[in-house]
Parts: structure tokens; C-alpha cells; sequence
């Protein structure tokens, strides 16, 4: 085995591992934002779980935030909150850095 070859096995379980924990926080930062949002629509502990089950399936459906972000805009105004979409893009950004920390204190 040559140390070129080493190296790029190195960066490619890099990759992996760091691609395994985007994908973790981000997943739980749709779990926050939903329990947050179902905060707002004072929804029922039972509910809070569902939903916010069903804001991180919103997730899959394209790529980015946008699905995410549409999917909490359109129920918060369907439940009759009074919020903006730059407000629930800032409960996104809060819940990402929560995220993030919640994860790398697990470890």
C-alpha cells in the first residue's frame, strides 16, 4: 500500500463520516423546528411528535431548505399564526446551531 493511497482511503472515510453528520443534524434541526412550530399551533404532545416527524419527511422532498421552509410557512398560516417567511428562515438558522450542538455533545 503506497501513502498516496493511505491518504485518499483517509479522505474518503473524512468524507463519508462528514456527510453522515450533516445528514444527522440536519435531521435533527427539521425535529426542533417542527416541535417549535407545533409550539406556535399549540398543538398536543401527541401531535408535536407526528409533526414533527413530518417536518423532517418534508425534508426528502427536493433538495435544500425550500421544501422544509414552505411546508412550516403553510401550516403556521393554515393554523392562523401570524408569521413571515424571514421568521421561520431565522427558526431555521436557531435550530441548526442547536442541532449541532446537541450532536457534538452525544458524543
Amino acid at each position: 500500500m503506497t501513502t498516496f493511497e493511505d491518504r485518499e482511503r483517509a479522505f474518503e472515510t473524512k468524507f463519508a463520516l462528514d456527510e453522515e453528520m450533516a445528514f444527522r443534524v440536519t435531521a435533527r434541526r427539521n425535529k426542533l423546528l417542527g416541535q417549535w412550530a407545533a409550539g406556535l399551533m399549540s398543538l398536543t404532545p401527541e401531535e408535536t411528535d407526528a409533526y414533527a416527524k413530518a417536518v423532517v419527511q418534508a425534508e426528502f422532498e427536493e433538495a435544500g431548505d425550500e421544501d422544509v421552509v414552505r411546508k412550516l410557512l403553510g401550516d403556521l398560516t393554515a393554523a392562523s399564526v401570524d408569521i413571515d417567511e424571514a421568521a421561520v428562515r431565522r427558526a431555521l438558522d436557531d435550530r441548526m446551531i442547536e442541532a449541532r450542538r446537541q450532536l457534538l455533545e452525544a458524543k
